[in-house]
C-alpha cells in the first residue's frame, strides 16, 4: 500500500512509502522482524520529524482494545493506540483519574509519553512520568516488558521511538477528582514577572497566555481542584476574572475550549484546554518549545521580552506553563522543576525561523532544552548538552538496535554519542 501522509499540520510529509496497520501484536511482530527500517506514528500531532522512517511506518491503532485497571496495584493497563480521549471517560466512570492530561485529549498515550508531552502543573510530572511498565516489539520483533526502576524503562520511557513499537503501557491512577477552571484577563507582564511562583502554583495547573505585543498578559487559565482552597478572587495580581468563556488564540471560537466560569467538572473535561469533539484548530500553524528550570524563568521571560519585536509578527500565542521534575532520561524535566514557554506560530517556516533562532539564542545562558516534537534548530552538539542522559540513552539505543531499525534521519542527527563526534 503505496500512501504519502502528513503530520496534523501538514508541516511534515511523511518520507515512508508505507503506513501499515497491523491488527495483532504478532502481526506486529512479524513487521519489525522483517523491515529494514520501521517507526510508530502517533496521532501525527508532532511538528518535527520525529516519527519519520526512511522505510516503512507502522501505527498500533488498530490493535485490540485493552483498559483494564487494576485496583490493588493502582494502576490501568491500555493499548498503546488508545488516544487520552478515550481512556479518560472509561477511568472516570471506574472512579479514577491520570495525574495530569495535555492540552488536547486528541493525542494517542504511546505517541505523548514518546515525545515528552507534559500537561501543566508545579507539582505535576510530565505525562510520561505515570507510565510503570511499558510492553513493545524491539528490533528482533520480540515482544518486551520494561519496568520502572530499570535503566532501560529510564531511557525509553521518553523514547522518541528509538527502542521499539509499544504495544500496551501500565499507568498509575489516583481516585477521580473534579476541577473548576477559571479565566482572567490583563494581567500585567511585570507582575506575573514579580509573582510568578504565587501565580504559577496558585492552582493544581496554571497556564499564562501571551502574544507578546503589549505590556499585559493576555489570559491566565486557572485550574483548580475543587477540594484546593479557596477560587481566587473577581480581581487577581492585576487581572480580572473573564466575564465569559475564552479561546487561547485570538479570533478563535471559545465553544471549542474546555467549559470554565468556576463551573465544576471531571478531572478529564477541565485539564485539557481543548474539548475531544472538536478539532482544536485548522492545523494552519507551527509550534515551538523551549525548557528551562524553574528557578530561571523570570529571568527567561525577561530575555524573550527582548526579542518581543521578532516574535509577536509571527505569532499566533505563547503559553507558559510549569512542570515537576523526573528521572525520564530524555525527558525535558530530567532532574529539575522546569517552565515551558511554547509558541504557536503561523504557518509560515520562512517567516518562523528568524524568531526560532532569536529565541534560541536568548535562552542559551539558561541551557534552554527543545520540546522532541516541536520545531527547533538547535545543533546536536548543544542538544546534547542540555539533555544530560541523551548520551546515555543514544548508547542504549543503538546496543538494542544495532541494525538501526527504528532509526530516522532525526534520530540519527540528534541521539548521538560520543564517538559520533
Amino acid at each position: 500500500m503505496n500512501e504519502r501522509i502528513s503530520n496534523w499540520a501538514g508541516n511534515v510529509t511523511f518520507t515512508a512509502a508505507r503506513l501499515h496497520r497491523p491488527t495483532t501484536v504478532p502481526e506486529l511482530q512479524a513487521l519489525v522482524a522483517g523491515a529494514e527500517r520501521i517507526h510508530a506514528l502517533g496521532t501525527g500531532h508532532s511538528f518535527s520529524r520525529i516519527a519519520d522512517s526512511a522505510g516503512d511506518l507502522v501505527t498500533v491503532a488498530g490493535l485490540p482494545p485493552v483498559m483494564d485497571v487494576d485496583t490493588a496495584a493502582g494502576t490501568v493497563t491500555i493499548s498503546a493506540g488508545l488516544r487520552y480521549g478515550e481512556l479518560a471517560p472509561y477511568l472516570n466512570d471506574k472512579g479514577y483519574a491520570l495525574h495530569n492530561l495535555g492540552s488536547l485529549p486528541h493525542l494517542s498515550v504511546a505517541g505523548a509519553c514518546a515525545t515528552g508531552t507534559h500537561g501543566s502543573g508545579m507539582r505535576n510530572g510530565g505525562l510520561a512520568t505515570a507510565v510503570s511498565a511499558m510492553e513493545l516489539v524491539n528490533a528482533d520483533g520480540e515482544l518486551v516488558v520494561l519496568r520502572r526502576g530499570e535503566d532501560l524503562f529510564g531511557a525509553a520511557a521518553v523514547g522518541l521511538g528509538a527502542f521499539g513499537v509499544v504495544t500496551r503501557l501500565t499507568l498509575d491512577i489516583l481516585p477521580t477528582f473534579e476541577v473548576e477552571q477559571y479565566v482572567y484577563d490583563g494581567m500585567p507582564f511585570a507582575t506575573l514577572l514579580g509573582h510568578f511562583t504565587e501565580v504559577m502554583g496558585a492552582a493544581y495547573s496554571v497556564s499564562a497566555f501571551t502574544d507578546w505585543s503589549g505590556p499585559t498578559v493576555r489570559n491566565v487559565w486557572v485550574k483548580r481542584r475543587v477540594d484546593e482552597p479557596l477560587p481566587p478572587p473577581e480581581q487577581w495580581f492585576g487581572a480580572v476574572r473573564a466575564d465569559g468563556p475564552r479561546h487561547p488564540v485570538p479570533a478563535m471560537p471559545a465553544e471549542n475550549c474546555t467549559e470554565q466560569l468556576g463551573v465544576p467538572g471531571p478531572w478529564h473535561a477541565r485539564l485539557p484546554h481543548f474539548r475531544l469533539e472538536f478539532t482544536p484548530s485548522s492545523g494552519e500553524e507551527l509550534q515551538t518549545e523551549y525548557f528551562v528550570a524553574r528557578g530561571d524563568a523570570v529571568a527567561g521571560l525577561e530575555a524573550l521580552d527582548a526579542v518581543r519585536d521578532r516574535i509577536a509578527p509571527v505569532l499566533q500565542i505563547c503559553e507558559i506553563r510549569t512542570i515537576a521534575a523526573d528521572r525520564l532520561w530524555l525527558s525535558p524535566s530530567y532532574e529539575q522543576d522546569s517552565v515551558g514557554f511554547h509558541f504557536t506560530w503561523v504557518k509560515d517556516p520562512a517567516a518562523v525561523a528568524p524568531a526560532v533562532a532569536a529565541i534560541e539564542e536568548q535562552l542559551a545562558p539558561f541551557g534552554a532544552r527543545p520540546h522532541w516534537g516541536k520545531v527547533f534548530a538547535m545543533a546536536p552538539d548543544v542538544v546534547a548538552e542540555r539533555y544530560p542522559k541523551l548520551r546515555d540513552a543514544a548508547a542504549l539505543a543503538r546496543r538494542h538496535d544495532p541494525r538501526g531499525v527504528f532509526r530516522n534521519e532525526m534520530l540519527d542527527r540528534y541521539l548521538i554519542t560520543d564517538g559520533d563526534e
